[in-house]
């Protein structure tokens, strides 16, 4: 069971992050968005909160959080742009949890101190140009020679990647097993010779985000580089969904935090704006809008609240995980296009800010799995479930 941090200490660090949110990152958005970058300054004043370090475990320098607390934070970080989440988002979730659950103590003491700081960045080099949400068919190889392996391929929309020290890199040690069995995880260090990392993608929304291409051309690593020791050669699945379980609910939680800010961005409007001699938050039709949207970010937040809990209570919460995800994400998605409704024909002018929230959300629904995946995995728990 975890049990996360004192019930004092989170509630000074909720502040602490609302404020933030609030008084210095939001502040600094159409600058990120302009620049495609986020300034220095920040990401040494995130590094000074301890936010790369928010599930890290204490014994290696982090903070140490439960999911369910975790989800709170991350709601709250991400009533600012999703952008300074993604900053920290490998460090708290995909590319450092899987050392956390399943690395050797080696590997845990090498890693965690850095990653808990901010000074060593990971990423999690999972999806390829071919294989996305279809994660079992990997196609990277890692061929063994000696007591080496040596890592070929490419992985796809890597996040971080071109900040990152550190891969957990999924590959195909063993190509006679089909699907899932016969893909091992492995810690990579960035500078391995062999690694290249192409330019930053350009995309629709989350501009300050770095999503690469990440290139394996005979990558040597030693047996010792399997995450979690040689004992746990071809089960790097196994990993990787157990990593993307929580993944799932801090993606939900973010989902929640960027809707509750286009909830009140798009109330802010609907006070302030007349037509008819009155704010147009008088009409009907547009308080049918505001009331959808309430509706469903308070069912979305009770959802991946109790989600978390689950987690935090039995360890695992894949069906629970899957139906937050599916609901918080398309969730997300119809309050955005709601509240760019209500804005009317200056909800499509970049002068307002929820031309901008709205393309930002899109991306919720495609990574992690993708709503359709989602879907999959919870119709199949549920017909194995009633079977059983």
């Amino acid at each position: 069971m975890l049990t996360g941090v004192d019930e004092d200490v989170f509630a000074q660090l909720v502040s602490a992050v609302d404020r933030f949110a609030k008084e210095r990152l939001i502040p600094a958005e159409r600058q990120v968005e302009e620049d495609k970058e986020i300034p220095e300054s920040i990401i040494e004043e995130m590094k000074e909160m301890g936010l790369f370090g928010l599930s890290t475990p204490e014994e290696f320098g982090g903070i140490g959080v439960s999911a369910s607390q975790e989800a709170v934070l991350i709601e709250t970080l991400c009533y600012a742009s999703l952008t300074f989440r993604s900053l920290i988002g490998t460090n708290v979730g995909i590319g450092a949890q899987g050392i956390v659950m399943d690395g050797t103590p080696e590997q845990k003491e090498r890693w965690l101190h850095g990653i808990a700081s901010g000074d060593i960045m990971t990423s999690f080099a999972l999806t390829e140009p071919d294989n996305g949400s279809d994660a079992a068919g990997i196609k990277t190889s890692a061929r063994r020679d000696g007591s080496d392996f040596v890592i070929n391929g490419t992985k796809r929309f890597i996040t971080n990647a071109s900040r990152a020290n550190v891969f957990t890199v999924f590959a195909r040690t063993d190509p006679s097993k089909p699907g899932a069995d016969g893909v091992t995880a492995f810690i990579v260090p960035a500078d391995t010779p062999g690694i290249t990392v192409a330019k930053p993608d350009r995309k629709l929304g989350q501009h300050g985000t770095k999503t690469s291409d990440v290139i394996f051309d005979d990558v040597r690593i030693p047996e010792g580089a399997i995450l979690g020791g040689p004992e746990k050669l071809n089960q790097g699945f196994r990993t990787a969904m157990k990593v993307l379980d929580r993944g799932r609910i801090h993606v939900s939680a973010m989902a929640v935090g960027q809707g509750q800010r286009i909830l009140d961005v798009a109330t802010d409007y609907a006070l302030e704006r007349k037509q008819f001699g009155k704010p147009i938050g008088e009409h009907q039709l547009v308080q049918g809008l505001l009331a959808e949207c309430q509706a469903e970010l308070h069912a979305a937040r009770a959802l991946v609240r109790a989600t978390a809990a689950t987690f935090d209570k039995e360890g695992k919460a894949i069906l629970q995980a899957s139906c937050s995800k599916y609901f918080c994400t398309e969730a997300v998605g119809r309050i955005a296009d709601r509240a760019l409704q209500i804005h009317g024909g200056a909800g499509y002018m970049a002068e307002y800010e929820i031309e901008r929230l709205y393309r930002d959300v899109r991306l919720l629904r495609i990574y992690e799995g993708t709503s359709q995946i989602q879907q999959l995995i919870i119709a199949r728990r549920t017909l194995a479930e009633r079977a059983a």
